[in-house]
Parts: structure tokens; C-alpha cells; sequence
């Protein structure tokens, strides 16, 4: 079983698709079949993945925009705000 992806396989991936690699690895990583040096491998690329899912998470939360009435009973349109 192939343990580790070819350099050749890895790209700037999407959300989706790094967070279904990520599921993958900690998979991998419970079933603890994998050679100590591969696990380290797995390990590391998972921290990666989990790195840049947050930041993509952080990217897109600046992007959302919230749909409100205003005084007039008129949408109005805010900046999401973490705190709400």
C-alpha cells in the first residue's frame, strides 16, 4: 500500500479536497499499519492540510456577508462579524 503521495500528486487543493486528504491521513495514522517514518511523513503533511484549511476558513469568513434590515426595514448588508 502506498503510504505517502507522489510530489507530482500535490497541488494547491481546494477546501474539500484537502480536508477529505486530511480525513484520509488520520485514518492512516489510527490504523497504525504505516512504517514510523511514513507515519512522520503522514504527520506532517496532515499539520500542513489542517494549516491551510484554517486558512482558508479565515479567507472565506472575511468574504461572507451578512443580510440585515435596516432602520427603514430595507436590507442592509454588514460585514460578518465573529462575535455574533
Amino acid at each position: 500500500m502506498r503510504w505517502i503521495r507522489m510530489a507530482s500528486e500535490k497541488k494547491k487543493a481546494g477546501f474539500e479536497e484537502s480536508m477529505l486528504r486530511l480525513e484520509e491521513i488520520v485514518r492512516l495514522l489510527e490504523k497504525g499499519d504505516a512504517p514510523l517514518e511514513d507515519s512522520i511523513k503522514l504527520f506532517e503533511e496532515g499539520t500542513k492540510l489542517a494549516k491551510r484549511c484554517d486558512d482558508l476558513l479565515n479567507e472565506a469568513e472575511k468574504k461572507v456577508v451578512v443580510l440585515s434590515k435596516g432602520a427603514d426595514g430595507a436590507p442592509v448588508e454588514t460585514e460578518f462579524d465573529v462575535g455574533e
